[in-house]
């Protein structure tokens, strides 16, 4: 097994796909510590700046005192949900989800990745139908492969394909899923999902919309994607992560009643898993009375994203989407990570987005934003760029 594993890794090597674990110290304003070198941080995922904000975690941590020790700031919640790691924490957090997103309930799970290799597989039958678009998440994918459903991948948006299948096979399924992401993670690209809605009342579908990289960022008040494109009543399984612009750990999924108790009794990354400790519930409730009011800062991450993709696209290079994520096309995956290397030299902590991830001869630098960073900051990073891939 050695033999083949170091054989495995010589060529991942060889390829430019090679994956290591790098030690880093977080800090404030998006600043991140390697190797005893400061880095503007470019490759994370919060988007409001909550996660390293030292005022908010104080304020959080205000309250704890020696009678809710326990209950809301214990390190470990030392079960599963179904036998006894449950708790009034996830009662309130999931009422006050529901509330939000004006549906009957809402569930919560331990991340993301949970939630995508959970619901399918709970859901779909050996007589249904998955239609996804080509580059939905890893963990979408995952949950497709685990479910007994067939499974069709369409090409990226495109909505007529979805109804040419569906005109030439619906009939054959009882039910058929149909899953996309709101805001794709890899393309920073955005889902029509008012026509997505259209085919699912035309066809009767299920609609499953990942909204990781939308909630907080998009909406009024932050519920996503949905929110902003006025359908989020019409979304059958609208799934949501705490890891991204909510600056914690976990996921959701608001739905109806009855999905959510299939979900309790069926979705095994729920049933077998030991639940959020009570200190990260706790937090999660502390945001979610915050978040809606954020405003200010969905604008300004707005504006420092459509900043730089035009200063991206001045200078010739190749970026598109029309989000917080700001990616650079460049195609080679030991060119992407050569010049990852040459930012980081520069103090910009940047990643190479190689495969599996994307597609092959898709490699892509991979910005992602934050409302917290400013022009200044980001003065150099066009320039370089493009001196960088002369």
């Amino acid at each position: 097994m050695h033999k083949r594993l170091a054989g495995r890794l010589e060529r991942l090597e060889d390829e430019g796909l090679r994956r290591n674990l790098v030690e880093l110290i977080p800090g404030p304003n998006n600043r991140i510590r390697v190797g005893g070198r400061d880095y503007l941080n470019l490759a994370g995922n919060d988007y409001l700046g909550l996660a390293a904000d030292p005022g908010l975690v104080r304020r959080f941590y205000d309250s704890l005192d020696d009678r809710n020790l326990l209950e809301r700031f214990a390190p470990g919640a030392r079960a599963s949900r179904l036998m006894t790691g449950n708790s009034s924490l996830y009662r309130e957090l999931e009422t006050r989800l529901a509330t939000l997103y004006g549906s009957e309930r809402a569930l919560v799970f331990n991340s993301g990745y949970h939630i995508n290799i959970g619901i399918l597989p709970a859901l779909a039958t050996r007589d249904d139908l998955i239609l996804a678009d080509k580059l939905c998440h890893a963990s979408l994918i995952d949950g497709m492969r685990l479910s007994r459903a067939e499974v069709i991948r369409y090409p990226h948006l495109d909505y007529q394909r979805i109804r040419t299948i569906l005109e030439q096979k619906r009939e054959r399924f009882d039910q058929v899923f149909l899953v996309t992401e709101s805001i794709f993670s890899m393309d920073g690209d955005l889902a029509d999902l008012g026509e997505l809605v259209r085919i699912r009342d035309e066809f009767d579908l299920c609609l499953y919309v990942d909204e990781a990289h939308a909630v907080g960022v998009a909406g009024r008040q932050g519920l996503g994607l949905a929110e902003e494109q006025n359908v989020s009543g019409r979304i059958d399984l609208l799934v949501g992560t705490f890891g991204k612009a909510w600056g914690g750990q976990g996921a959701f999924v608001a739905c109806s009643d009855i999905i959510a108790d299939g979900l309790i009794n069926q979705a095994r990354s729920l049933i077998f898993t030991t639940g959020l400790p009570p200190v990260n519930l706790h937090w999660l409730l502390f945001l979610s009375h915050i978040i809606p009011g954020m405003e200010e800062k969905r604008d300004r991450l707005r504006a420092i994203s459509a900043w730089l993709r035009e200063g991206l696209l001045q200078r010739g290079l190749r970026t598109g989407g029309n989000s917080q994520i700001v990616p650079v096309m460049i195609g080679d995956a030991s060119r992407t990570v050569a010049v990852a290397e040459r930012l980081r030299e520069a103090g910009f902590w940047v990643n190479g987005v190689r495969p599996p991830t994307v597609p092959p001869g898709t490699s892509r630098l991979r910005f992602s934003l934050s409302a917290t960073m400013t022009e200044e900051e980001l003065a150099t990073l066009p320039d370089r760029i493009e001196s960088v891939l002369a």
